[in-house]
């Protein structure tokens, strides 16, 4: 963000805009790249995404107009992330894996977020020597590089490999005979040969009718606020008006991306043993207190307290996923994936409105307290949703998965 401003003069309000189209497509994509995996398999979507990163990021070094960058970086980038993402995590567990699904989500949850994190001291640097224009070029062939991996490579599902789903056995616990195919999972089962948009929408109008979709919406929309929204979007900003390094700041989210692997795949493992909503709970009240102190921690220098904070930041960075991602599941079925779409949805949604409103903040008073502030007072109210969600099987409201529209 820094160096776009640097060489356009556009305003911190007008790149965050770029950054709110991405995240709002991010996220408005992703129920739809569900359903879509479901439709035309993983590996295709996955290939599709990764190509329009690449061409979005390619294309930016090009724009030297502002409505360029909400083209490049905010439309096509936008489209591409969300195509994979966190849904394709969800998916991935959900069609793979009948066993320890929280783990595995944790892991690939962790794997994307970090990625995210620990590359931008590289990019950081590439961005202020040579430029932002080699970083963005490098991502893009980063992008393009794993395309063809990933045709090669990836399967579809289980069946695709002449496989069970990993903790599934043959109907009775027999194996499949001979020269037969073995029995598709459940999931498998579940998703439809049908227009990917109508399926999608359909899952939508069921999970509306059920309390716990609003609450995790709500809750999910708070966690988007408070991680890419703010953190991700704003907090080498915020660093450098107190006069540290970009790279420096660069560095300390790289911090956060490794201790997100840490926390992300523990939360997974927890999830498996635990219930998911006191785990929520708790992630988002410890966020909340982070942010809370996060203003007298900032300065030119990186002090013991900020370590203290990345740390605890980092491991509860996207800690939440895995529960939030075990509840879909258990109060929605075989629609779980696509309504973790949804609730995706919500997250980045969360994310834009944050970047933006941010950013204004920073234009109107010159700094990021009030933003920290209210962030940190928005995870105290996702801790109490989060707690008071009905646990599945004491609830009237479930709606089954194959209930008729």
């Amino acid at each position: 963000m820094v160096p776009l401003q640097e060489e356009f003069g556009w305003s911190t309000t007008v790149l965050s805009a770029a950054v709110s189209i991405n995240l709002v497509l991010f996220g408005l994509t992703a129920p739809f790249a569900a359903a879509l995996m479901e439709r035309f398999g993983i590996r295709a979507v996955t290939a599709i995404a990764l190509v329009l990163i690449g061409t979005g990021s390619a294309l930016t070094v090009l724009v030297n107009q502002s409505w360029q960058i909400l083209l490049t970086w905010g439309l096509l980038i936008g489209l591409g992330t969300g195509s994979m993402a966190l849904v394709f995590a969800a998916t991935i567990a959900n069609t793979w894996f009948v066993k320890s699904r929280g783990l595995v989500i944790g892991i690939l949850t962790a794997g994307s977020a970090a990625g995210q994190l620990v590359f931008l001291p590289f990019i950081a640097m590439l961005a202020q020597d040579p430029g932002w224009r080699q970083a963005s070029l490098l991502i893009a062939a980063g992008a393009l590089a794993v395309v063809p991996l990933v045709l090669k490579f990836l399967k579809n599902s289980p069946a695709d490999a002449g496989a069970l789903p990993y903790g599934e056995t043959a109907p009775y616990g027999e194996s499949a005979p001979a020269g037969e195919a073995l029995p598709q999972s459940p999931v498998e089962e579940a998703g439809p040969r049908s227009n990917a948009a109508v399926r999608a929408l359909q899952v939508l109008k069921r999970a509306s009718r059920v309390r716990t979709f609003w609450a995790l919406v709500a809750g999910f929309a708070i966690c988007g606020a408070t991680t890419n929204g703010l953190i991700g979007t704003h907090f080498i900003p915020s660093a450098h008006d107190h006069g540290m390094p970009e790279t420096t700041a660069a560095g300390l989210l790289a911090v956060v991306g490794v201790f997100d692997i840490v926390g992300t795949i523990a939360s997974g493992w927890l999830t498996d043993r635990f219930n998911p909503r006191i785990l929520l709970a708790v992630y988002y009240q410890f966020r909340g207190i982070g942010l809370l102190v996060l203003p007298l921690l900032l300065s030119a220098e990186v002090q013991p307290s900020m370590i203290v904070f990345v740390v605890i930041y980092g491991l509860d960075w996207v800690a939440t996923v895995p529960p939030t991602a075990a509840i879909c599941r258990e109060t929605f079925g075989a629609d779980g994936s696509v309504v973790f779409g949804w609730v995706f949805a919500a997250h980045q949604l969360g994310a834009a409105a944050a970047a933006l409103g941010a950013g204004a903040i920073r234009d109107a008073t010159g700094q990021y307290t009030y933003a920290w502030f209210g962030a940190a007072a928005m995870c105290t109210v996702a801790a109490v949703i989060s707690a008071t969600i009905r646990k599945h099987g004491s609830s009237r409201e479930t709606v089954p998965a194959s209930a008729a529209t």
